[in-house]
């Protein structure tokens, strides 16, 4: 196995790898940044041209994709997205690893998801060494403002979560959660006069 394999390879498995100076994974990178950067200077009201282009940029998209512009995303293939996705302007994905979304999400403007992480050791830091633990979200879930969601974490279906809130644990299902860092405030209970 390459070099260049074996550092993806760890990428993808959330062991420390080498972010910064394997040049497989920096022409992986940069490929995906030019095509975030054309993707970024479509003309906005040229619907089907954005399309096409996220097409080329994620890993998987369902149908009714919309993702404002500006969007940067470090590799894109490792992105997931559901059915009836939208993500207000500014959205930032750090995918090292899988960021998978499920159907229903809606994020607000300024909001990021950030599968890397570094060790507190500067000297494995200094040697531009990194972790990615991959980010999974549910069905129906929203997303405010300025919004950030750390490497690990698993969202549940049915959640709310208040803007400017930093999501560093695991959330469950049918909950509306907010703060720094996020917590539960309020069950959500099911529907009963359908």
């Amino acid at each position: 196995m390459s070099e260049n394999k074996i550092e993806y390879e760890k990428m993808i498995s959330g062991k420390l790898y080498d972010a910064n100076y394997n040049e497989d994974l920096l022409r992986l990178r940069n490929k995906t940044q030019d095509l975030c950067f054309e993707y970024n200077n479509i003309k906005p009201s040229d619907l089907e041209k954005r399309t096409n282009a996220l097409k080329n940029i994620l890993g998987d998209m369902k149908e009714r994709c919309i993702i404002e512009q500006p969007f940067w995303c470090d590799y894109g293939f490792n992105i997931k997205v559901g059915e009836n996705f939208y993500a207000n302007h500014n959205l930032v994905i750090l995918d090292a690893n899988i960021v998978e979304f499920g159907n229903n999400v809606f994020i607000g403007p300024n909001s990021g998801f950030y599968t890397a992480g570094h060790p507190i050791d500067y000297s494995l830091r200094n040697e531009g060494l990194e972790y990615a633990k991959k980010i999974k979200v549910g069905d129906n879930v929203w997303f405010g403002g300025n919004v950030v969601v750390l490497p690990g974490v698993s969202i549940g279906s049915n959640v709310v979560i208040g803007a400017g809130s930093v999501v560093t644990k695991d959330i469950p299902d049918n909950c509306v959660c907010v703060g720094n860092p996020c917590r539960i405030i309020k069950k959500i209970e099911e529907r009963k006069d359908l």
